[in-house]
C-alpha cells in the first residue's frame, strides 16, 4: 500500500477518470476525499467506494471549484478532520462543441471558470498547508487537445493549454518548496460523454488505434498513480497518453 497514511483530493471523483483515480488511491491506502459538483453525485461515488474498500477513509465534497470562498471552507472541514493534503488532483472539467463563430461570453466564462479558474483555486489553497510542511504533490488533467486543437469547442483546448502553462510555472515555482507539480494529457478516453458519441463515430477512431480500444479512465488512473509516487526529487510536468488516432489532426470532441 504505497499510498499509507496519505491525504489526496480529487475533483471530479464521482465519475469516469476522477472515480478510477480515487478507487487506485484507495487501493493503495491513502485517505480520499472526491470533490464532486453535487454533494448527491459525491455521496453515490464515496458509497460505491466504501462498498468496495469497507475499512477506507473516503468522503465527499461539492465546493463551486469556481469561488476560492467556497473552495477553501470545504477543503479547511476536509483537513481539520483528515489531515493537511498530501495530494491534490485536479480533474474536474466540462467540455462542448459550440462553433466558434455561436459562441457567447457566457459559454466561453463556464469552461473557464472550471477548467481554468477552478484548478487555480484549488491549487491555491491546496498549496498553502503544502508550502508550510515542505512537501506534497499536485497534479491536474489536461488532455492531448491543448496540443492538436479541435475543430469546434475551441475554449475546451484553450483551457487545457492553459492547464499546461499552468503545471509547468508552477513546477518550477513550487519544487524548490518541496512540492511536485505534473500533469497527464489523456487521448480519447471511454469516459460518460465518450459513450454518448454516436457509433459510427467511435469505430472509425478505434480502426486507427493499434489496440483496437479506447482508452480507459484506469488507465489514466494508473499513471496518474505512477506519478505520484515517484520520489520527491523526480519532476515531470507533463505525460501525454495518446492513441495513434489523435497524432494527425484534430478529433471529434471528447472529456477527459
Amino acid at each position: 500500500m504505497r499510498l499509507k497514511d496519505k491525504v489526496a483530493i480529487i475533483t471530479g471523483g464521482s465519475r469516469g477518470i476522477g472515480f478510477a483515480t480515487a478507487d487506485k488511491f484507495l487501493k493503495e491506502g491513502a485517505s480520499v476525499v472526491l470533490a464532486a459538483s453535487s454533494q448527491e453525485s459525491a455521496d453515490v461515488a464515496v458509497d460505491k467506494l466504501k462498498e468496495k474498500y469497507p475499512n477506507a477513509i473516503v468522503a465527499g465534497i461539492s465546493p463551486n471549484l469556481a469561488s476560492m470562498e467556497s473552495v477553501r471552507k470545504a477543503f479547511k472541514e476536509a483537513t481539520e478532520k483528515y489531515g493537511c493534503v498530501d495530494i491534490l488532483v485536479n480533474n474536474a472539467g466540462i467540455s462542448e462543441n459550440t462553433s466558434f463563430m455561436d459562441y457567447t461570453e457566457e459559454t466561453f466564462d463556464k469552461v473557464m471558470d472550471l477548467n481554468v479558474k477552478g484548478v487555480f483555486n484549488t491549487t491555491r489553497v491546496a498549496a498553502e498547508c503544502m508550502v508550510a510542511r515542505g512537501k506534497g504533490v499536485i497534479l491536474s488533467t489536461s488532455s492531448m487537445v491543448s496540443i492538436s486543437g479541435q475543430p469546434s469547442g475551441f475554449a475546451y483546448p484553450a483551457s487545457k493549454f492553459a492547464v499546461n502553462g499552468l503545471t509547468v510555472s508552477l513546477a518550477r515555482e513550487l519544487g524548490p518548496k518541496g512540492i511536485r507539480v505534473n500533469a497527464v494529457a489523456p487521448g480519447i478516453t471511454e469516459t460518460d460523454m465518450m459513450k454518448a458519441v454516436p457509433k459510427e463515430v467511435i469505430e472509425p477512431m478505434i480502426e486507427r488505434i493499434p489496440l483496437r480500444r479506447l482508452g480507459q479512465p484506469e488507465d489514466i488512473a494508473n499513471t496518474v498513480a505512477w506519478l505520484i509516487q515517484q520520489p520527491k526529487h523526480v519532476n515531470v510536468n507533463r505525460i501525454e497518453i495518446m492513441p495513434v488516432s489523435q497524432t494527425f489532426g484534430p478529433q471529434p470532441v471528447y472529456r477527459d
